[in-house]
């Protein structure tokens, strides 16, 4: 079997991370590309196609990795949509293929059930609390009969997501060249197999999704990853240096070259990529920093900052809302369920954060900004921006 892995879209609901494609974020010192590969490797299949965008950037990231597998690249010059991205493909698929985006880390785990159903087309579908952000399955037994996009809230037709991976004829093709081109091409393009009854699902792992919608969503995926391969334990990388008093409590992952200062607290599901700098006295909780992040002391819990970052010593995240309920974020202007009652802060590649800093909950802040000292930041900070705050917040976006 052969399997296509779509890594060229762009998703502005990912942002403050949408800098770079979202499989090329590192967990344990890899690509999520690569995590999704090395499951699909396991899993028998080593034919595969990457649908990538021009920039060729997920090529440049796996070249200094041997994956053992037949790896073949196809460029999608514009962000046409899954049913472009997949035509592309054609001329290089013989058979019954996956099609996986490409942060789908736990895809091997389902290969097996997927071949086994006896359908003609098999659907991953996963359950979820806000059925209104996703495309809904109408079950019927074992089989689907609809295929619904974002449904209206009480009119959803179950809790069952598409959950990104799928298993699909040679047929496809013919299928979707009937198709008038458009962003939703691959979605139509199902529903003729759904009315011809041909279409199957099995379910994803309970209480898990591997769905990178949101940027937040890294948090599972980083939670999946280390304790399926590290379990409890802690992964020290090369070179790192630990000083006196400090405490590690695994699952975590420490990259090469990271420094933990005197009587620091690493703990659950951390994930420090190369070059982490975690000052004396900070304490950091269920969070995952990118290479070169540097933080002095304070509390970071369930928080994400892109690479290059750098703290001030006394920042805090605030990761609990006051009255304990879900938190929500504000993505493209609407507010959003996260989903999660403990959610920290999320920030892009190169931001500077001056010291005694705090950091409301599900706050988002862009890439290339300065928040000023002992500034209190409520809402999102836009790209490029300098924050402070002084009795009130003053934003000032750069020119």
């Amino acid at each position: 079997m052969q399997a296509i892995i779509l890594a060229a879209g762009e998703s502005s609901r990912f942002w403050p991370l949408s800098y770079q494609n979202k499989a090329l974020f590192k967990i344990m010192g890899r690509p999520l590309v690569w995590h999704t590969i090395e499951g699909l490797k396991k899993a028998g299949i080593k034919d595969i196609i990457i649908v990538q965008g021009p920039k060729k950037d997920i090529e440049e990231a796996l070249k200094d990795y041997d994956m053992c597998v037949d790896i073949k690249y196809i460029i999608q010059t514009e962000p046409k949509g899954m049913g472009e991205a997949v035509m592309r493909t054609e001329t290089l698929i013989s058979g019954p293929f996956l099609v996986i985006f490409g942060h789908r880390v736990d895809a091997g785990d389902y290969v097996k059930k997927m071949v086994k159903k006896e359908n003609e087309v098999i659907l991953l579908a996963a359950k979820t609390n806000q059925p209104w952000h996703y495309g809904i399955l109408e079950i019927e037994g074992d089989k689907v009969k609809d295929l619904i996009e974002k449904p209206e809230k009480g009119r959803e037709p179950s809790n069952l997501k598409v959950d990104g991976i799928y298993l699909l004829p040679l047929t496809f093709f013919e299928r979707h060249k009937s198709l008038p081109e458009e962003h939703y091409s691959f979605e139509q393009a199902l529903r003729i197999y759904i009315k011809e009854g041909k279409v199957g699902f099995i379910e994803a792992l309970e209480g898990f999704s591997s769905s990178l919608k949101h940027p937040w969503h890294l948090l599972f995926l980083t939670k999946y990853l280390l304790n399926k391969k590290l379990g409890k334990k802690v992964y020290i990388g090369k070179n790192v240096k630990i000083f006196k008093g400090a405490v590690i409590k695994g699952p975590c992952y420490i990259g090469n070259n990271s420094i933990i200062g005197n009587n620091a607290l690493i703990r659950d599901n951390v994930n420090l990529e190369e070059g982490v700098v975690v000052g004396a006295n900070a304490e950091v909780a269920r969070c995952i920093f990118q290479k070169d992040v540097h933080v002095h002391s304070g509390f970071f819990g369930d928080s994400i900052l892109g690479s290059s970052c750098r703290v001030g010593a006394g920042t805090i995240t605030g990761n609990v809302r006051i009255d304990r309920g879900q938190i929500q974020s504000m993505v493209r202007g609407e507010k959003t369920d996260t989903g999660f009652n403990s959610l920290g802060a999320i920030v892009g590649q190169n931001t500077k954060i001056g010291i005694r800093v705090s950091l409301m909950p599900g706050v988002l802040i862009g890439s290339n900004c300065s928040v000023g000292p002992s500034s209190v930041v409520f809402e999102n900070i836009e790209d490029d921006s300098d924050f402070y705050t002084k009795f009130e917040g003053v934003l000032k976006k750069r020119k």
